[in-house]
């Protein structure tokens, strides 16, 4: 799996041009600007926080390039609606064709079939993106910190505040730490899995916890797979997280939900 993030990100330039072919920058910033109704995807979190409970961004996703195919029996709208049952704050979807098997449709139809603040999970490498995260009706949006430039995360993140979207920053080490900081944004994600060789340590966290200013809220992501894992993060001061391999290999992801997070 060495360099997957470098075949990925060249496999979304690709993409990007040909999206751009189908329906011009102009288009989608129209269909962007003209949508209202976004869901507030902070304050879904924050609601959580306030009253001492866990807030998770339950993700919905077919398969992974490290693990292949994580749920061959695959319904987005009803896997949505579970989650949103059995407690979670947002929803999460992978949107990337190629090595997740997903798409924007399944973004459209959790988010109608839910009523929960979505995140579009995919690779952002051009500002077309943003716009057409906001006119698939996307609430919030993912800045992989080691995939851009200051300059870029700047002026992506100015796009989506604009739309009216969050912006969760993802970071794995403290040098793309202290440059998610610059950002304005208060969602912090720690992802416990490097995307270069995609092994997981839940430690990562654990290790740039302490340099998160108290104003950020700290999203962790990957590796949270039993509830002695919730427990230890929760203990350390960890209350947000990001959890969607666990639930996906459940036959019941709404169920396995709860139990993680009983």
């Amino acid at each position: 799996m060495e360099n997957i993030l470098d075949r990925i990100l060249a496999t979304k330039r690709d993409e990007v041009a040909h999206a751009q072919k189908q329906r011009s920058l102009a288009e989608v910033r129209r269909d962007a600007e003209d949508r209202r109704d976004v869901r507030d995807f902070v304050e879904a979190i924050h609601a959580k926080l306030t009253r001492d409970r866990p807030a998770v961004i339950a993700e919905i996703k077919k398969a992974s390039p490290s693990k292949g195919v994580l749920r061959a029996h695959f319904e987005p709208a009803a896997i949505a609606a579970s989650y949103a049952e059995n407690g979670a704050a947002c929803l999460s979807v992978l949107t990337d064709a190629q090595y997740f098997q997903g798409s924007l449709q399944h973004l459209a139809v959790s988010r109608s079939s839910s009523g929960l603040p979505v995140l579009r999970k995919d690779f952002v490498v051009d500002g077309y993106q943003i716009f057409q995260t906001r006119s698939s009706g996307a609430d919030a949006i993912l800045l992989i910190i080691a995939a851009l430039s200051d300059a870029q995360l700047n002026d992506y993140e100015a796009i989506a505040t604009a739309l009216g979207m969050a912006v969760l920053a993802e970071v794995h080490d403290a040098t793309e730490l202290n440059r998610a900081l610059r950002l304005k944004t208060p969602l912090i994600g720690i992802n416990n899995r490097n995307l270069r060789s995609f092994e997981t340590s839940l430690q990562t966290t654990l290790d740039l916890l302490p340099q998160v200013p108290s104003d950020r809220i700290i999203v962790t992501e990957s590796g949270i797979l039993a509830p002695s894992d919730v427990a230890r993060m929760r203990e350390a001061g960890v209350q947000a997280f990001l959890v969607g391999e666990a639930l996906m290999r459940s036959p019941d992801p709404g169920g396995e939900l709860a139990r993680l997070f009983a």
